[in-house]
């Protein structure tokens, strides 16, 4: 057979291929959560989802594409107290978040203060995670919502301080946590985009 084509034939051919590559980068963390009492047995664990805070992705973005010789003050972690909670939110701030108060001096529970320091490793696969667990010694009863993150310019350790910038907050997703004098609650915190 042969296969020779005149002038008025006519092929047709398509290609199909994608829109574009699109990558997109989000900023997300877990806070997760162990609480232990004074024998060291495990009474809970649970994760707190964050909600990263606008002005802690415009500081995180600031200074890693604007930066130069940028030294991290922090960050440092907290506690979210039950009390008076209604919720956080991508525009809190250390000056304002009113639908939540930090656990650890007026609202309870209490732990031994300062906030914990955290000290990272090494970013892996898009991911950073603590070196170790930030562990705060429960020194009165009450209700844990969640944790949050602070660090920036300005942020100290001092629990009820509002200076510096809110990196994230979150809640733990199995509801709100009793805790007692004696417990230990050992939070560790991945950060991802």
């Amino acid at each position: 057979m042969d296969e020779n084509l005149n002038a008025s034939a006519s092929s047709e051919a398509s290609l199909i291929r994608a829109s574009g590559f699109h990558e997109r980068a989000e900023a997300h963390g877990i806070y997760t959560v162990e609480c232990f009492d004074r024998f060291g047995n495990l009474k809970w664990k649970d994760a707190a989802l964050n909600v990263v805070a606008t002005f802690g992705k415009n500081l995180a973005l600031d200074t890693y594409l604007a930066g130069s010789g940028y030294t991290v003050v922090g960050p440092f972690i907290g506690l979210i107290s039950s009390t008076s909670f209604t919720g956080v939110a991508a525009a809190d701030t250390m000056g304002t978040h009113g639908g939540w108060l930090e656990a650890g001096n007026a609202n309870t529970p209490t732990y031994t203060v300062p906030r914990k320091t955290a000290a990272w490793s090494a970013a892996g696969s898009g991911s950073k995670s603590l070196s170790a667990a930030a562990s705060f010694a429960i020194t009165g009863t009450g209700t844990v919502k969640g944790c949050f993150m602070v660090f920036g310019t300005g942020a100290l350790s001092t629990v009820d301080n509002a200076a510096g910038t809110l990196y994230s907050a979150g809640t733990f997703t199995g509801g709100d946590k009793s805790v007692v004098s004696t417990d230990t609650l050992n939070v560790s915190y991945t950060a991802s985009l």
